[in-house]
């Protein structure tokens, strides 16, 4: 295990966050939680182009929160580490203690992501 300082740390956290605050790679993860699935259930479970699923399922699997096994020709993904879903569940309980308030934030809420 690497030692990291509490700078490298925090760094990693806001890594990891950013990597899960877009919506489509959330939309991914919270798939991929009840179960594998190939690009293509992800494309059309979600609705999006077979180029923009692959995109983030890669940027996914680069950061280690997603894998994947490949059967013939087809491969098939799912959660790297179970953690994950630990980390969501918490995240879905702050979020209900504070009545969503973050959703209404200026800079982060959805109106402001609407503006750009």
């Amino acid at each position: 295990m690497t030692i990291m300082t509490p700078v490298e740390q925090r760094n990693a956290a806001v890594s990891l966050f950013h990597s899960l605050a877009d919506p489509t790679r959330l939309a991914i993860v919270q798939h991929l939680a009840a179960g594998e699935s190939r690009v293509r259930d992800l494309v059309l479970e979600l609705g999006l182009a077979q180029s923009t699923v692959s995109e983030h399922v890669a940027c996914l699997r680069d950061c280690g929160l997603v894998d994947g096994r490949t059967e013939g020709r087809q491969t098939f993904y799912f959660l790297a580490r179970p953690e994950l879903m630990e980390v969501l569940e918490a995240a879905e309980v702050l979020l209900a203690a504070t009545g969503y308030q973050v959703d209404l934030c200026s800079v982060y809420g959805t109106k402001a992501r609407e503006k750009r």
